[in-house]
């Protein structure tokens, strides 16, 4: 039944007592073992940990109460669960191991059932916490700072900035154009900490409308609008131990911007139309692709709450200026999306790579990352070729590729834009926050304008 060894150590005294449990169970397809007493329980569990450990109370040397004191004492993950067999007249002994840790305990005389039954129980729960430890491992793994893909000089910089700030509670500024992996950053900040354990909450400024932003972060009370008919916590306190990851904090609205400025001062938060602040303890991080600096001298952006967010300032290249790591990023999605869709794909052919190397990549790593995916799961071969990803590639900068033609008697200014909008939002599907990044505007910018000129998705072909 375990792939990874020993289910259950059967612990006493009495051989017949560890006879017949050991056939029983092993009938039932669990591997198992047997000790005649603590002593050489010990020893078996700290060369093969069980699942399970099944001992007699009452024993000669070692009682399965120290046995039990010793195996949480070793460095187990996950510990075995413990099931106590005693005598009726010691339940209260019982009692007593399992608030000390024993999963439960079972009356003698035994009963084949229930034995059964309490030992698949404890299988279980030990399987699920194997599982949730290869999840943990695995979460952990995929965010470890090695994980941040890179060996050029600039990528070196942040990766030592990550070593160094990941163990403390500093506040940290992600700053890079859209694509280059904040997210992947701060992610690996947090699993690289003390708070790796608790929880990790990311939420986008800019696509969250003004009204509802508010509400997001902090919650709100009964009757704080019209429509609040119950109490909610905000991500501000439902990630209180953790890591909040503000993307896009240049696009907060200032009112909000001054509430933020009083959580990171004063460790304190208060939900919308409550009375009271309440502690809360969080490490936040932010991230922007924008002039942060330049919104200050517009503004739009507290200079207080700058200084606040960039204790830590770590900036991320773009693709453009790092193109020595892009066989390495190719080789990691490829490995990623092998696994993924069960291909065998084992690289990328000499002028696919020259191709992918020298393209210009706006989208940055996203934009990698999605081209890769692509020829994965087209490619019929074991490696991809240039006609597998030369569609993707086509379009030499995203200026050209929304090039208007000017005729002889002009155009007006306000025309031209209303143009490359109409056509950045054909070439992005109508979807507003990529057409917007085709233009180089913030989203709020592109839906500003694209209002003010009366354009309509509906009209887009």
């Amino acid at each position: 039944m375990s792939e990874t060894g020993l289910d259950i150590l059967i612990v006493d005294d009495e051989p017949l007592q560890r006879d017949i449990l050991k056939t029983i169970l092993s009938e039932e397809g669990f591997e198992v073992s047997t000790a005649s007493s603590g002593n050489e329980a010990f020893s078996i569990i700290a060369k093969t940990p069980p699942k399970v450990v099944l001992t007699d109370l009452k024993m000669p040397g070692i009682s399965g109460m120290e046995l039990l004191e010793r195996i949480q004492q070793m460095e187990i993950v996950p510990a075995p669960a413990v099931l106590i067999m005693t005598a009726y007249g010691t339940i209260s002994s019982a009692v007593e191991a399992i608030k000390k840790g024993a999963y439960d305990y079972l009356t003698k005389p035994l009963d084949k059932e229930t034995v059964l039954f309490k030992v698949r129980q404890a299988i279980e729960r030990q399987q699920l916490l194997f599982e949730n430890i290869n999840l943990r491992d695995k979460l952990y793994g995929q965010f470890k700072i090695e994980g941040i893909i890179g060996s050029s000089e600039k990528m070196k910089k942040v990766l030592e900035t990550v070593k160094k700030v990941s163990p403390t509670n500093a506040t940290v500024l992600i700053r890079g154009e859209s694509g280059t992996g904040k997210e992947l950053v701060a992610k690996a900040i947090h699993y690289n900490s003390l708070r790796r354990d608790r929880p990790f909450t990311a939420l986008n400024c800019a696509s969250i409308p003004e009204n509802l932003l508010e509400s997001e972060l902090f919650g709100y009370e009964p009757g704080a609008f019209t429509g609040a008919t119950s109490r909610k916590k905000g991500l501000i306190e439902l990630t209180s131990g953790g890591t909040l990851f503000l993307d896009e904090i240049g696009d907060m609205p200032m009112n909000l911007q001054a509430k933020l400025l009083r959580v990171l001062q004063d460790g304190e938060v208060r939900r919308l139309g409550g009375k009271d602040s309440f502690k809360v303890d969080i490490r936040t991080i932010a991230a922007t692709h924008h002039d942060l600096e330049e919104l200050i001298k517009e503004g739009r952006f507290r200079e207080d709450l700058y200084y606040r967010l960039r204790v830590v300032t770590i900036q991320l290249p773009p693709l453009r200026e790092r193109k020595g790591d892009i066989p390495l990023l190719v080789e990691h999605f490829i490995s990623k999306y092998n696994e993924e869709f069960g291909k065998r794909l084992k690289g990328v052919e000499d002028r696919a790579m020259k191709a992918l190397i020298e393209y210009h990549w706006p989208g940055n790593i996203r934009q990698l990352q999605s081209v890769i995916e692509h020829a994965v799961i087209m490619s019929e071969g074991e490696i991809i070729t240039y006609n597998d990803i030369r569609d993707d590639l086509t379009v030499k900068s995203n200026k050209e590729s929304l090039v208007i033609d000017i005729p002889d008697e002009g155009i007006v200014l306000e025309e031209l834009e209303k143009e490359l909008m109409i056509k950045a939002m054909k070439k992005a599907n109508n979807v507003v926050k990529k057409a917007a990044q085709l233009l180089g505007m913030s989203y709020k910018t592109f839906w500003y304008r694209w209002e003010k000129y009366g354009l309509k998705k509906d009209n887009i072909e």
